[in-house]
């Protein structure tokens, strides 16, 4: 793998690797929880016709571990922000926790995520979904990084409430000019995603099939 380009989101370093290079449209890889982005193209998104990219989100791979914790979905949601703002439009393929960030981020950035995948990896359920009694987050004092302990505890238990995740669905749709801006290839389901798939604007399928479709929409 070449030296990512680095991006600056807030006071965190975010690293972007890219794949393959190429013409036309990226995609973009999410990765799961306590992953990193891959060393090579996942022979699942190998027949992407265009250049392929990855992130390491906060806290994970080459990026800045910060200090304490306090990580969100929202905050990995603008690690994506800022991936897209350096690649262009993208279509986002992500896993696990990355599938839930591709969610959010087709809703925050309709016009530039053309396509979104959920795929299965961990973080794809995360916590309650509604609101529960409140915790500490504590991790042992020689805890290694990365992936930083506080994400791994912090992204595992968060609050993902099902009207919550939809209303991405319906921002994506409004706002994108697609018919299905999200594919849901995830075989689990929690009940965040269950929710997703009722809404109008979400297929479901195999990542092979929703690459081929998304590779075709402007």
């Amino acid at each position: 793998m070449s030296d990512p380009t680095l991006l600056t989101h807030n006071r965190v370093t975010l690293a972007l690797h890219e794949l393959r290079s190429g013409t036309g449209r990226p995609l973009l890889l999410l990765h799961g929880l306590g992953e990193r982005a891959p060393a090579e193209v996942p022979a699942v998104a190998a027949a992407w016709p265009g250049p392929i990219h990855a992130l390491d989100l906060t806290g994970h791979g080459a990026s800045t571990v910060p200090a304490g914790g306090g990580y969100t979905c929202e905050v990995l949601m603008g690690d994506a922000d800022a991936a897209i703002a350096h690649l262009g439009p993208v279509t986002v393929l992500g896993r696990g926790v990355g599938g839930y960030v591709a969610l959010l981020i087709a809703g925050g950035r309709p016009a530039e995520v053309r396509g979104a995948i959920i795929a299965d990896g961990p973080g794809l359920f995360g916590g309650a979904s509604g609101p529960s009694s409140p915790r500490h987050t504590t991790v042992p004092a020689d805890a290694v990084a990365p992936p930083d302990p506080f994400a791994l505890q912090d992204l595992a238990t968060d609050v993902r409430p099902p009207d919550y995740a939809t209303s991405f669905v319906r921002q994506a749709t409004h706002g994108s000019g697609l018919e299905t801006p999200i594919t849901v290839a995830a075989i689990g389901r929690p009940v965040w995603l269950e929710a997703v798939v009722g809404e109008v604007g979400v297929a479901t399928g195999s990542v092979a099939e929703a690459l081929a479709t998304y590779a075709d929409v402007i």
